[in-house]
């Protein structure tokens, strides 16, 4: 609430302002539409205005919401460690044509995908005090769940005796 009230008080820029504001925001990375429009309305700009702003920046290719969906499932797999599911979640979350989001998951590399959640739970499995037991097993489970990785492949991974890290006699 108080957010709103901030950005209400703001003196409203300019269309040209915005326009520029935008072009070198998208010009060092990139953006969905719906950030966008959102800034713009954190400016006070009207629907109009927005629209035309919006479309001149998608003529001239400043952002494109296939290219962003791509580079944002890269991203979060690559550096965030995620997994699929909350990677849909998180462009969900964009407001981002579903058509759109799921073209950007099937450029996901399987085999990559299964390295890295498999290097994520093996190094979250050293941490585990339990170790290969049913706790241990059980909190390996949910970590990669909570990561977005699907179940099943998280079963597999817990499952495998590789995963967990030899025990000192």
């Amino acid at each position: 609430m108080a957010n709103n009230a901030f950005y209400r008080l703001k003196k409203k820029i300019s269309e040209a302002t915005a326009l520029q504001k935008l072009e070198s925001l998208c010009a060092a990375g990139e953006h969905c539409r719906n950030e966008l429009h959102e800034k713009l309305r954190k400016w006070g700009m009207s629907s109009e205005e927005s629209e035309r702003i919006l479309e001149s920046l998608e003529e001239r290719r400043f952002f494109d919401d296939s290219r962003f969906a791509s580079a944002f499932v890269r991203d979060k797999l690559l550096y965030n460690k995620w997994g699929r599911m909350k990677i849909m979640l998180a462009l969900k979350a964009k407001r981002l044509d579903s058509r759109i989001t799921h073209e950007a998951l099937d450029e996901i590399d399987e085999d990559e995908y299964r390295r890295i959640a498999r290097e994520l739970l093996t190094t979250k499995a050293r941490t585990i005090k339990e170790g290969n037991t049913y706790e241990g097993r059980t909190r390996l489970y949910r970590a990669g769940i909570s990561r977005g990785f699907e179940p099943s492949l998280v079963a597999d991974i817990v499952k495998d005796h590789a995963t967990w890290p030899e025990k000192e006699p």
